[in-house]
């Protein structure tokens, strides 16, 4: 029933996992290679850019709908030029980070304040060290704002507030290419499921809270 239930209603939803996963299979076989590997990688995002814009209205939901697309952008941008996909990315946390800050929860305790602090001060230093690049250390101070603001967001903490943790462990990875410290084969096994599970709790919570906002 439940999976009758998500091809009925959430059809966007279910094409996206479903891109994700051939994606994840197939990224270093020659089928997932050039145009189709490109197209692959960004129908992932790009179909929960869909689902968001389908299930949501108002002006919350198209900044959801545009942090998401441009995501989806950087993932296909990256596979051309890692410059190029860095800067999509940066522009979708930066516009992530408006849509927290539109929602921010009230009177947060002081261990969310803590670990939102944690985040923006481990994100950046965290991505110089995996890196040895200060513009990595730069593009990590914004994903750290992006990750503190869904933490203190009104949005479901354990989905998208955890989502943006796993973002950000991701990219981590996904830095520790091009400096020192050798993690393989963690990159590999781990860049696209993290950040790929990240952007869909972020995504179905968003969605989930506007969607109740209209209800009631």
């Amino acid at each position: 029933m439940a999976k009758r239930a998500l091809v009925e209603h959430r059809p966007w939803l279910l094409a996206s996992v479903i891109a994700a996963t051939a994606y994840y299979f197939l990224w270093n076989n020659p089928v997932g290679e050039g145009v189709w590997g490109i197209l692959l990688k960004g129908a992932g995002v790009g179909l929960l850019a869909v689902y968001a814009m389908r299930r949501t209205r108002g002006v919350d939901g198209a900044i959801l709908v545009i942090a998401l697309a441009l995501s989806a952008a950087g993932d296909m941008a990256i596979m051309l030029s890692f410059e190029a996909g860095g800067a999509l990315f940066l522009l979708s946390h930066l516009v992530a980070v408006g849509l927290y800050a539109r929602n921010l929860r009230e009177n947060p305790a002081a261990s969310q304040r803590l670990l939102a602090l944690a985040l923006v001060v481990a994100a950046p230093l965290l991505s110089w060290l995996l890196s040895a690049r200060l513009d990595i250390a730069a593009y990590g101070a914004v994903l750290g704002a992006m990750a503190a603001g869904a933490w203190l967001s009104r949005f479901p903490r354990y989905r998208v507030g955890l989502g943006a943790v796993l973002f950000v462990a991701s990219d981590w990875l996904l830095f520790s290419r091009l400096g020192p410290i050798d993690l393989a084969p963690l990159p590999d096994l781990f860049v696209w499921p993290l950040y790929y599970v990240g952007q869909v709790m972020i995504a179905t919570g968003v969605v989930q809270t506007l969607r109740a906002d209209h209800e009631s």
